[in-house]
């Protein structure tokens, strides 16, 4: 699907985004992940870009996963 430097890239972004989250947090994870895949899907390979989708995919997650 991706190239190993785009995946690479997808993976430090999740971690950045992600490294206030508990990785028993799964629920958050999964869904900061699917946002940035669907980014990246669609072409957007910026990593600000990236990171502003996962932003956004974590503020609007239910406070229980947060």
């Amino acid at each position: 699907m991706f190239d190993p430097a785009t995946t690479a890239l997808l993976r430090t972004v999740l971690d950045e985004v992600c490294e206030s989250v508990s990785r028993a947090q799964t629920g958050a994870r999964a869904r900061v992940a699917s946002k940035i895949l669907e980014a990246a899907t669609r072409g957007e390979t910026s990593p600000d870009h990236l990171k502003q989708v996962g932003r956004q995919a974590l503020s609007q997650a239910p406070t229980r996963w947060r």
